[in-house]
C-alpha cells in the first residue's frame, strides 16, 4: 500500500526512480546524459538535497536551481515530458498531501524554468546570480 512523502529515503526513491526514467527518456536522456556526463551521483545527491527542503522542511538545499539549466536546448514538448515522467513516478510511489505538493511544485518549476529559458533565447541578456 502507497503511502505519502515522509522520510529522506522516500526523497532518495523519488529522485533515483525519476532519473532513471529521464535517463532512459527517448526524448530526454541525450540532453540529461550529455549535459550531465559522468556527475550523475553528484546530480542526484543535490536533487535528494533540493526535494528534501521543499518537501521535508529539512534546509539542506542552498542554491540557485534555474542556473544550471538556463541554456539547455530544450522547449514545451520537453518539460512536458518531464513533467509526465516526474508525475507517474510520484503516483506509482506514494500518495498523500506531500506526494501531492511534489506533483505542483514540479510543475511550478517546470513552468517557471520554460519561460525563464524562452526569455533568454529571444533576448541578449544573461541570467543573473
Amino acid at each position: 500500500m502507497k503511502e505519502d512523502i515522509s522520510k529522506i529515503e522516500d526523497i532518495k526513491l523519488l529522485v533515483d526512480t525519476f532519473y532513471n526514467s529521464v535517463r532512459n527518456d527517448a526524448l530526454l536522456s541525450d540532453i540529461f546524459n550529455n549535459v550531465i556526463e559522468e556527475r550523475w551521483p553528484q546530480h542526484l545527491e543535490k536533487m535528494v538535497r533540493f526535494w528534501q527542503t521543499v518537501l521535508l522542511d529539512e534546509h539542506s538545499y542552498y542554491g540557485s536551481p534555474f542556473l544550471p539549466h538556463a541554456k539547455l536546448p530544450v522547449d514545451l514538448e520537453h518539460f512536458q515530458r518531464w513533467i509526465k515522467l516526474f508525475n507517474e513516478t510520484v503516483d506509482s510511489l506514494f500518495i498523500g498531501e506531500k506526494a501531492n505538493k511534489a506533483k505542483w511544485q514540479g510543475q511550478r518549476m517546470a513552468e517557471m524554468f520554460r519561460y525563464k529559458i524562452e526569455y533568454y533565447k529571444k533576448n541578449a541578456t544573461v541570467p543573473l546570480l
